[in-house]
């Protein structure tokens, strides 16, 4: 249970959400995602409470959880061009598509089932359909799971670019995120 929290954000901001394991991290990036319901309080966007208007606060969020949120007899690519398409995309730029592949590593890998993958190039893939959403907020779990040392790298570059391009994010991490200026909350310690 978390109590008694408060915090806001300004564009170019990312919040890294710290503590033990049972902490609250993920239960705070599901409220904030509206997965669950806070039992008190509220979360607000611009001033406004977002629970007012849900559908338009969830098409401002990019989201990734502990699951990669993939269909594994997909290809990466038919992943991508799925999330585009729920986004609202009905003919993804193909040129975009490629240059978010080919920062995760992934062009070699566009064609093969996710199934196939290793944990780390799900991932990847993962966060490339994060990237692709260009969405104003950025709520990750975990996000440098499975990542190896240069998947980690295009991570930071890709979420260096997203607050200098004026979006925020949010994280809950064991790991540093590598972003110059970014700000931590540390939750509870879990009983």
């Amino acid at each position: 249970m978390i109590e008694r929290l408060s915090f806001g954000l300004a564009t170019g901001e990312v919040l890294a959400l710290v503590g033990r394991n049972g902490s609250g991290k993920t239960t705070l990036l599901r409220a904030l995602a509206l997965l669950v319901r806070p039992e008190a309080g509220a979360i607000r966007w611009q001033g406004v409470d977002v629970t007012a208007d849900p559908e338009t606060w969830r098409g401002r969020l990019a989201w990734l959880g502990h699951l990669e949120g993939l269909k594994g007899d997909l290809s990466v690519a038919e992943n991508l061009r799925v999330a585009e398409r729920l986004r609202g995309d009905a003919s993804p730029d193909i040129g975009r598509v490629e240059a978010a592949l080919a920062a995760f590593d992934l062009l070699g890998l566009a064609d093969r089932p996710v199934r196939t993958l290793s944990a780390g190039q799900r991932r990847r893939a993962a966060l490339t359909r994060v990237v692709l959403a260009d969405a104003a907020v950025w709520l990750l779990d975990e996000p440098l799971n499975a990542l190896d040392g240069p998947a980690q790298v295009a991570f930071r570059v890709a979420l260096a670019n997203h607050l200098a391009g004026g979006g925020l994010a949010i994280a809950a991490t064991h790991a540093d995120l590598g972003v110059a200026g970014g700000r931590t909350l540390e939750l509870g310690r879990a009983g």
